[in-house]
C-alpha cells in the first residue's frame, strides 16, 4: 500500500484525500487554513460536499491534516498536488500557489532518500510540467527527475455536487507520465480506489495537459450547440428542442450526456478552461475560433433568457418574479460564472420585482445580490403572489411544486424541461409556439 500525501484541501482536494483513506491507504493532507485543519482531525467537514461529512467520520484512522511538508513528504510514497490555480487576465492558469507548493516539495525532496513521486492534479496550461514542476522540484532539491523521484500530471474530470462519486467513479483516468514506473505507481493506486474499472489514459504530460483542456472545450461546444438548436426552435412554431436533441443524443456517435436544452455552463471550470484553450493557441500564434465562438454563444444564452421573460410579461406594466435556482448547477453552493445570477442581475435593472430562492446557495448570493431581491424562504415563498416564475438552475425539489395559491394568470418558465402539470401555463426554453 503506498502511502499518500496531499498537498490543498480544497473542494477537490479534500475529497480526493478522503477517498484514498477510505480504500485503506493512510494520506496525511497539507494545508494552510489551520482552522480547516483542525475540523478535518475532528472528523468535521469545512466544505460544503455531496457524502463529504460521512465519509470523514469514516476515514479518521486512515487520514490526517496538517500545515507540515515534511511530515506529509517525508511520510508519504506520492504526493497529489491539488491548489489552485486561478486565471490570469489573458485567460492562462496562474502557477503562483503550485510554485510555493513545488518549492517546499523539493526542499522535502533534499532530505529524502527513497524514491517519491510527484502528481500535479491541479488544472495547468500545457508545457508546465517541464518548464514549471520538473525545473522547479529538480532545482529547489537538488536530484534528478526520474531516478531520484517522479512527476506525473494526473487531472480529475469531477463536477462540484458529485466530487466524491465522481473521484470513484470515472470514466478514465489520465495520466501525463515521464516514465513508466510513475504510471505503474498512479495505476496501481487508482485500480484499489476505483468502485468502477475506469480505462487508463497514459501518454506524455505535455500531451495530457492538452488533454485536459480540450476536453471540457470540447464538452462545452456540444452544451453551446444544443443551446443554439433550442434558440432555432424557439423561433418554429410546434418545434420542441428536448424533442430533437433527445432523438440526438441516441446517436452513439453524439450520446446523451450535455446534449439537451437548458442553460449555458457556468462554475469554476468549463468557463476558463474554455478560455484557457484560446489562450493556449494564441501563445503559439495560432486561434482556436472555434473556442472563442463558443463563449460569445455561451454569453448570449443570458440575454435569451430575459427577452424571453420580456415577451413573457409584456403587457404588464409593473411584475413580480419568483427566481428559482441561483447556484451555477444543482448539488453545489457555487455561484461562480453562475448565468442564473447573470439572470437575476438583469432582470433587477429592468424593473421587476424579483424573489429568490436556491436550497444551498442563499448565502453566496445574498453577497452579490445584496438588498436588490427578496430571499424566500422556500419554493411557495418564492412563488407566492408572483407573475412569473423561472426554474433557472434544475434541482430535484424543483419538479414537484406545488402550485397550489398561484395567481390565476400564473406562467411557469421552465428553462430545463423537468415539470410537467396541465393545472398551470408552463412555458420551456427551446420550444416555439
Amino acid at each position: 500500500m503506498y502511502r499518500i500525501s496531499v498537498i490543498g484541501l480544497g473542494k477537490l482536494g479534500l475529497c480526493a484525500a478522503v477517498c484514498f483513506a477510505l480504500k485503506g491507504f493512510k494520506v496525511i493532507g497539507v494545508d494552510i487554513d489551520i482552522d480547516k485543519i483542525e475540523k478535518i482531525n475532528k472528523g468535521i467537514s469545512p466544505i460544503e460536499e455531496t457524502g463529504l461529512a460521512e465519509l470523514l467520520k469514516k476515514v479518521k484512522g486512515n487520514l490526517k491534516a496538517t500545515a507540515d511538508y515534511d511530515e506529509a513528504v517525508l511520510n508519504s510514497d506520492v504526493t497529489f498536488i491539488v491548489v489552485a490555480t486561478p486565471s490570469l487576465a489573458d485567460g492562462s492558469f496562474s502557477n503562483e500557489y503550485l510554485e510555493k507548493s513545488l518549492y517546499k516539495i523539493g526542499e522535502v525532496l533534499k532530505k529524502k532518500k527513497a524514491y517519491h513521486l510527484v502528481a500535479v492534479t491541479s488544472t495547468v496550461m500545457p508545457k508546465t510540467m517541464d518548464t514549471v514542476v520538473r525545473f522547479t522540484l529538480e532545482k529547489i532539491s537538488d536530484k534528478k527527475c526520474g531516478r531520484d523521484f517522479g512527476i506525473a500530471y494526473n487531472p480529475e474530470f469531477i463536477a462540484l455536487g458529485s466530487v466524491i462519486h465522481d473521484f470513484l467513479n470515472p470514466d478514465f483516468i489520465l495520466i501525463g507520465e515521464m516514465n513508466k514506473r510513475d504510471g505503474d505507481i498512479l495505476e496501481v493506486i487508482y485500480k484499489k480506489t476505483c468502485n468502477n474499472s475506469p480505462r487508463f489514459a497514459r501518454m506524455s504530460p505535455l500531451n495530457a495537459e492538452i488533454t485536459k483542456i480540450s476536453l471540457n472545450c470540447y464538452i462545452t461546444t456540444k452544451i453551446t450547440f444544443a443551446n443554439s438548436v433550442a434558440s432555432i426552435c424557439e423561433n418554429v412554431k410546434g418545434a420542441d428542442a428536448n424533442v430533437v436533441l433527445e432523438a440526438l443524443g441516441m446517436d452513439s456517435r453524439i450520446g446523451v450526456k450535455y446534449i439537451k436544452p437548458g442553460l449555458g455552463y457556468g462554475g469554476p471550470c468549463f468557463p476558463r478552461d474554455n478560455v484557457a484553450f484560446s489562450a493556449f493557441a494564441r501563445s503559439l500564434e495560432t486561434k482556436a475560433k472555434l473556442a472563442e465562438m463558443v463563449d460569445e454563444v455561451n454569453k448570449d444564452q443570458i440575454i435569451r433568457v430575459v427577452d424571453k421573460v420580456k415577451e413573457i410579461l409584456r403587457k404588464k406594466q409593473t411584475a413580480s418574479i419568483g427566481i428559482l435556482g441561483l447556484s451555477y448547477k444543482p448539488n453545489t453552493p457555487i455561484i461562480e460564472d453562475s448565468q442564473a445570477i447573470n439572470i437575476v442581475q438583469l432582470l433587477v435593472n429592468e424593473g421587476y420585482h424579483i424573489n429568490v430562492y436556491d436550497p444551498q446557495a442563499m448565502r453566496n448570493a445574498s453577497v452579490v445580490l445584496g438588498n436588490r431581491v427578496k430571499y424566500a424562504k422556500n419554493i411557495n415563498d418564492c412563488l407566492k403572489n408572483t407573475d412569473l416564475g423561472i426554474i433557472l438552475v434544475p434541482w430535484n425539489e424543483f419538479k414537484d411544486i406545488d402550485f397550489k395559491n398561484l395567481k390565476k394568470d400564473f406562467v411557469l418558465l421552465d428553462c430545463w424541461h423537468i415539470v410537467k402539470n396541465n393545472k398551470i401555463k408552463i412555458k420551456y426554453l427551446g420550444a416555439g409556439e
